[in-house]
């Protein structure tokens, strides 16, 4: 059942304080629809225009879904390039403000070893591109075995960018039973708006 109001989700007090301070109450379309879907547990395929509201769509029930107390990456968010990565990054860490939750940014064009370091101190959500997360899981700097929500952002540009054998290769690596949630700006005919996998 699509939700109305932020009000009406049942999320922890740091995420309806986050909410507040963004300055955002009503829900977009996308976020009425697959916010409940999400943080019920279930997978979803989500699509929705640009500036529609995509990231906190997913961002809320990704942040809902940590253990702030275990430190291991349970979130991978892989995103098509450096710019969406920062954008999607920034929301995050807005939203887990205060909680003492870790996100860490990895992607290319940026030294190895500070992203390392932030990966050793413990992030529990990891947002990147396909290239740079490769890379780190093969240096073993990151671990991908607590991840139990995996987010594919503009999941069609990052095919269209050649990115569709990195990706299988990474989801290879995370655990089979981990929630899935595609999400794009345009998913190919036939993929219905916002439809829960299971």
């Amino acid at each position: 059942r699509a939700i109305t109001s932020f009000a009406d989700l049942s999320v922890r007090q740091s995420t309806h304080d986050a909410l507040r301070r963004m300055d955002i109450t009503i829900p977009t379309k996308i976020q009425a629809e697959t916010l409940p879907i999400l943080l019920d547990g279930r997978d979803v395929i989500g699509q929705s225009r640009t500036g529609s509201g995509k990231t906190l769509a997913f961002g809320i029930p990704a942040v809902e879904s940590v253990d702030a107390n275990v430190r291991a990456v349970q979130v991978l968010v892989l995103t098509p390039t450096r710019e969406l990565a920062v954008q999607v990054g920034s929301v995050l860490g807005e939203l887990t403000q205060g909680t003492g939750m870790r996100v860490a940014l990895v992607y290319g064009g940026r030294a190895l070893g500070p992203q390392i370091q932030e990966l050793r101190r413990g992030a529990q959500i990891v947002v990147g591109t396909p290239g740079r997360v490769a890379d780190l899981y093969q240096q073993r700097a990151l671990v991908l075995d607590k991840v139990h929500f995996l987010v594919l952002d503009e999941a069609d540009e990052m095919l269209d960018r050649g990115f569709a054998p990195q990706v299988n290769q990474i989801l290879g690596w995370t655990p089979k039973d981990r929630q899935t949630a595609p999400f794009s700006a345009t998913m190919p005919e036939g993929r219905a708006d916002a439809s829960p996998r299971r």
